[in-house]
């Protein structure tokens, strides 16, 4: 199972320049997902990030990961999550091991060791060409349902 853009954006409210996830596929409902983001030289933040050396900046690579664990969350809930936004509560133990630069395919293992209802929370990975770029723990929680 696979959600491409445009079901991504059904399921989150995430919108450019913040939609970081291209492509989330190996879909097990309620469990894991693997999130695709292609960098490219062409995002907004490599002007002033860095000028000379471009770097995708971490706390996005984190927020990418968080995106991923979302569609995750929203899919499996179906209907009680309508309506429902997702929010970011918390980042542990988060290791930077290489640079994202552009050109890179960045895949991000989203693994939930928590969660069904409100609260969920997943171990992260993310690597690029097979290498370790990014991990942490991260939990997050569905808000109130909105009229």
């Amino acid at each position: 199972m696979e959600f491409n853009i445009n079901q991504i954006m059904e399921l989150i409210p995430h919108r450019y320049p913040f939609l970081l996830i291209d492509k989330v596929v190996d879909v097990v409902p309620g469990e894991s997902a693997k999130g695709i983001k292609n960098v490219t030289i062409n995002e907004p933040f490599f002007p002033g990030h860095f000028p000379q050396k471009p770097v995708m900046p971490g706390v996005l690579i984190l927020e990418a990961m968080a995106q991923t664990a979302a569609v995750i969350a929203v899919d499996f809930l179906g209907e009680d999550a309508q309506g429902r936004v997702v929010y970011f509560m918390g980042i542990d133990g988060a290791k930077f091991r290489k640079p994202v630069e552009p050109g890179d395919r960045l895949e991000m293992k989203l693994t939930k060791t928590r969660g069904g209802g409100a609260v969920w929370k997943f171990d992260a990975e993310a690597t690029v060409d097979g290498t370790m770029v990014c991990q942490a723990k991260l939990t997050a929680m569905l808000g109130a349902k909105e009229d």
